[in-house]
């Protein structure tokens, strides 16, 4: 699974304006509110460093995958959420602010934790250790493409109120087009290696996937947060940053293993799908729920 110009420059670019358009929906009062209620934030990191490789890990398991293919999905268990769980969050009325604290917070703590989850997962399926150090690189990219479209959106918004109201709707039906074109090109991209290995990996990634998104939105709600942050959550754990999975997998200076980039391949397809399923459930029954409450 090779790098193309869909990952390396259409899916920055089309994420940078998506970030652009969240950006001036905010203010900075919505970061304020974040820290000033921490427990949020540690739910959402405690669903992703601790649960989510160990419910991996039973898929993993139990699946009979092969052990490369094993490896390539603990990969993406350990790898950071996907800036698209941002736009996914907005579009769902979810707690943006939230989702992009963790996104920030996750892609810095990501340098200690995937390398060991990583090294743990190659001695557990394949008998072998190695050194995986993750590029800072890959993190400063991370920070740019979230924080700096962000940031100039939240500028537009506190210095020209009325000019960020008149293109917030604009831009999100834009970034929901851009959303249909990137689900549509990686499908075209990679559909013959979704075709071939959807058989052995498909089933898997697919239970990885719902288990993700069961974790960020039930344990959220378990811990008496609201359904706004349940839901950021619920993205930010559900959506994995597959790009930068595949490209630890696949680059010859660190796993060099085409096998291991499969799984978040393939999961990359498969949860671009079912996180709208789960924005369009999650808004159905607030709908609803707002419809029986009493006039």
């Amino acid at each position: 699974m090779q790098s193309s110009i869909l990952t390396a420059v259409l899916l920055p670019a089309a994420l940078g304006v998506i970030m652009l358009g969240l950006g001036l929906s905010l203010t900075v009062a919505d970061f304020t509110r974040v820290l000033q209620y921490p427990r949020a934030v540690v739910v959402g990191l405690s669903c992703q460093m601790l649960l989510l490789p160990l419910v991996c890990f039973a898929i993993a398991k139990s699946s009979g995958l092969g052990p490369e293919l094993a490896v390539g999905l603990m990969l993406l268990a350990a790898s950071p959420g996907g800036v698209v769980a941002n736009l996914y969050s907005h579009l769902a009325r979810g707690d943006v602010a939230l989702n992009i604290t963790l996104t920030a917070v996750n892609s810095v703590l990501t340098v200690f934790t995937l390398p060991l989850v990583v090294n743990l997962s190659l001695v557990h399926f394949m008998g072998e250790g190695k050194v995986l150090p993750l590029q800072f690189v890959k993190v400063v990219q991370i920070f740019a493409i979230v924080l700096t479209p962000v940031a100039i959106g939240m500028t537009i918004r506190r210095r020209s109120p009325g000019l960020a109201q008149r293109l917030g709707r604009p831009v999100k039906i834009l970034s929901a087009l851009f959303l249909v074109l990137v689900i549509v090109a990686a499908v075209a991209q990679d559909f013959r290696v979704l075709v071939t290995y959807f058989p052995q990996v498909g089933l898997s990634a697919l239970a990885f996937n719902l288990a993700s998104m069961a974790v960020g939105y039930f344990v959220p709600l378990a811990a008496r947060l609201g359904r706004q942050q349940a839901i950021a959550i619920g993205m930010e754990i559900g959506i994995h940053n597959g790009t930068l999975a595949i490209a630890i997998a696949s680059s010859p200076f660190l796993l060099n293993n085409g096998a291991m980039a499969i799984p978040p391949a393939i999961y990359s397809l498969i949860m671009l799908c079912t996180a709208a399923a789960f924005g369009f459930a999650v808004n159905l029954r607030r709908a609803g729920s707002t419809a029986t409450l009493p006039g």
